[in-house]
Parts: C-alpha cells; sequence; structure tokens
C-alpha cells in the first residue's frame, strides 16, 4: 500500500507493507488512548479529536519524520493512518506549523 504525501509544490509516496498495518495494532492502539486524553493542534485544544483530527496529528507526526529522514517513524505513521482510513490514498501537509490545514483525500 502507499499513502502519497503532499507538501506544498511536493509529491511522496510512504509505501506501507500490508503486514506493518496488522501487526501494529496494538501500538496504533496505544496512539488513539494516548489521543483519547485531548491534544493540543496547533492553537487549540481538543478534548476529543475526531477520526480525522487524530489523522492530521499523525499528519504532523509523519511532516517531522520527513523532515529528520525518519523513515521507520513516517511509514508507521502511514500506517496508522490506512489502519483507521483504509480508502485514504492522500495526506496533504504544508510547513505553516498548522496541522489543523492538513486534509486527507480517500477513494
Amino acid at each position: 500500500m502507499n499513502l502519497k504525501i503532499i507538501i506544498d509544490d511536493e509529491t511522496q509516496d510512504i509505501y506501507i507493507p500490508d503486514d506493518i498495518v496488522a501487526d501494529a495494532t496494538d501500538y496504533f492502539d496505544m496512539l488513539d488512548k494516548d489521543m483519547d486524553k485531548g491534544y493540543q493542534m496547533s492553537r487549540t485544544w481538543v478534548a476529543k479529536p475526531d477520526l480525522m483530527q487524530r489523522c492530521q496529528i499523525i499528519g504532523d507526526r509523519i511532516l517531522t519524520a520527513l523532515e529528520t529522514d525518519n523513515t521507520k517513524t513516517g511509514t508507521l505513521m502511514a500506517a496508522y493512518i490506512l489502519s483507521r482510513v483504509p480508502n485514504a490514498y492522500a495526506l496533504h501537509l504544508n510547513n505553516e506549523g498548522d496541522m489543523t490545514l492538513y486534509d486527507l483525500e480517500t477513494r
């Protein structure tokens, strides 16, 4: 599987092996449990992030992983998104620092 990451005018595909989505369910559940406590999304505190907000939070982690060349974290975070939104194919990010503007495209 692939998740297309679009940052401003640049596009990059993150390849996610099928087994990661299945094998990392405990880790993904842990991420959800952590986000269940609420999350600071840019300037706004969100007490109960919905699915789209969770994808934006994880998208911010993908952006950081790409900026630091951390391929493993980027792949794992992309796998989280595909585990929660199986029909996702592209995630639009930006370098403006506001994760609430990130957009997830589905098929």
